[in-house]
């Protein structure tokens, strides 16, 4: 099987056109008047609108067709990575919303439209929307966040396309479980689950002073920003990094931890391992951490790679990734000690002399030319990270679609955004019964998880652990460290976790 890592599409600029609504009516079948799912027999729509090739859902919320997607949607052919995927991928994670009355449909009539969706299914959806209600598609897109300006762009066939990709995904996304709702429901969750699952972003190590990627002011794609770099992703492309490692070298430094600390949420996953209810920890974090931390090398997934090794692009030769951070706090790009070695032995051996090459002359004559001109120079080291355009590895999917799916009871996200590929459709291909727990200082709305705790990840584990009984030791948990938890208004699951300053003042509470 051959993956790689999904580019995310920048965020699309939004253009507003004002557009007449039409009358929308859709009533649905008496299907849509229960609350039982009928199974979808279909799946994605081609240029005609028709629906096809999607298998029917399981019992459990997931499919086979899911998890073989999953592997799909990754195969670097190019296919999966289609130009619609990326569209709808946009739309998930910057829904578009109207800026006037009357441009698209109203929130209600949105959440309607959906609400029949997961009753129906696509195939019945979509005929009794386009045709019996007569919705125009590009109003219909536009409560799956489609922009109606992309009617136009598209053309109505390829519209057609995205708008079948967008229902069909949001059909079989994962929906919330309405008996969880609370930080003390998610501290009874720890305390009964026996196989825990933990995806993991940078936010965990914030507070380690390694900035995150995406925070608007502090993330280092803002960062990068500042410097000019207007597509920040292209620093960890494979493609750019071979043509140019130095502005790679110039910047990774930033990214580089000091390994002698790990933050209090590595202490948490640690105590999830201790106390034998830790299966399996997917980071997508790249300062090896974890394994500083203690994480059992059997139950971590290091989905985007790490600075714990570095790999010569030119001869292959492995090494520690110690051994190049030298280079990287220099900002000078490393170079294979192998490869010196090997130019060096062969600058010394004796030379034996070598027929000068003739080659044709567009005059059908031969000219003479010096392979002494071809200098040798040491490949380049690369940190065994996992670049955009590179393959992810092997164990990410074998471990994930043969084992984790089959048999977690519990799925906490701490610290990151999800908004890159395939991490970030993890929670889809999940038995939607099994709960899923999302940590970290914002919300995020394109995965529909069960509580919402936001706040500094230390502090939030710090409070869920004290709710569980538990006691999280760590040098960065002061004694006598006091949160508090408060609802975040219209939402009856999400909860903003707050230190509580302490009589000196101050809030951090660092010894």
């Amino acid at each position: 099987m051959s993956t790689k890592v999904a580019t995310p599409l920048a965020h699309r600029k939004r253009r507003h056109s004002a557009i007449d609504r039409s009358a929308i009516d859709l009533t649905g079948s008496d299907d849509s008047k229960h609350s039982g799912h009928k199974t979808a027999t279909n799946g994605a729509v081609a240029a005609s609108g028709n629906i096809s090739d999607v298998a029917p859902r399981a019992e459990n919320g997931t499919s086979s067709h899911a998890t073989r997607k999953l592997e799909d949607e990754n195969d670097d052919s190019g296919e999966g990575e289609s130009e619609y995927e990326d569209i709808v991928d946009a739309a998930e994670l910057e829904p578009w919303r109207p800026l006037i009355e009357g441009e698209g449909v109203d929130s209600q009539t949105a959440s309607r439209l959906r609400s029949t969706l997961l009753h129906v299914g696509p195939e019945k959806f979509l005929h009794d929307a386009l045709t019996a209600a007569a919705i125009p598609p590009y109003i219909l897109g536009t409560a799956f966040g489609l922009d109606p300006a992309l009617f136009d762009q598209l053309g109505e066939n390829r519209y057609m396309h995205v708008l079948g990709q967008i229902v069909v995904r949001s059909y079989y996304k994962r929906r919330k479980l309405p008996q969880y709702n609370t930080i003390d429901d998610v501290a009874a969750l720890l305390r009964n689950s026996k196989n825990i699952m933990v995806i993991t972003g940078a936010g965990i190590s914030t507070s380690l002073g390694i900035p995150d990627f995406r925070s608007k002011t502090t993330g280092f794609y803002s960062k990068l920003l500042e410097r000019g770099i207007n597509e920040p992703e292209e620093v960890f492309d494979i493609h750019e990094f071979d043509y140019d490692p130095r502005t790679f070298y110039q910047l990774a430094a930033d990214l580089l931890p000091d390994h002698k600390h790990y933050s209090p949420t590595h202490g948490f996953i640690r105590l999830l391992q201790d106390k034998g209810k830790l299966q399996t920890n997917y980071t997508q974090n790249i300062d090896n951490l974890e394994e500083l931390a203690g994480i059992d090398k059997h139950r971590l997934i290091q989905c985007h790679g790490s600075f714990a090794g570095a790999t010569c692009r030119k001869c292959g030769h492995k090494v520690k990734g110690t051994e190049i951070f030298p280079d990287v706090r220099a900002k000078r790009v490393s170079r294979c000690q192998r490869c010196k070695a090997d130019i060096a032995a062969q600058a010394a051996a004796p030379k034996a002399k070598k027929a000068k090459k003739r080659t044709p002359t567009p005059y059908g004559g031969r000219s003479d030319s010096d392979d002494d001109d071809d200098i040798p120079e040491p490949g380049v080291m690369k940190p065994d990270i996992t670049f955009f355009g590179e393959q992810l590895p092997e164990d990410f999917f074998d471990r994930f679609t043969e084992r984790d799916v089959k048999t977690i009871d519990l799925v906490l996200v701490i610290g990151t955004s999800l908004k890159v590929a395939p991490v970030s459709e993890m929670p889809d291909f999940i038995p939607h019964h099994v709960p899923h727990i999302f940590i970290s200082r914002e919300p995020i709305e394109h995965v529909n998880f069960d509580v919402q705790l936001l706040g500094n990840c230390d502090d939030v584990v710090f409070e869920l652990c004290r709710r569980a009984g538990w006691e999280l030791k760590h040098r960065m948990v002061p004694k006598g460290l006091e949160v508090s938890v408060e609802a975040v208004e219209d939402f009856g699951s999400r909860w903003r976790v707050k230190r509580r300053p302490r009589e000196d003042g101050k809030v951090d509470g660092r010894p």
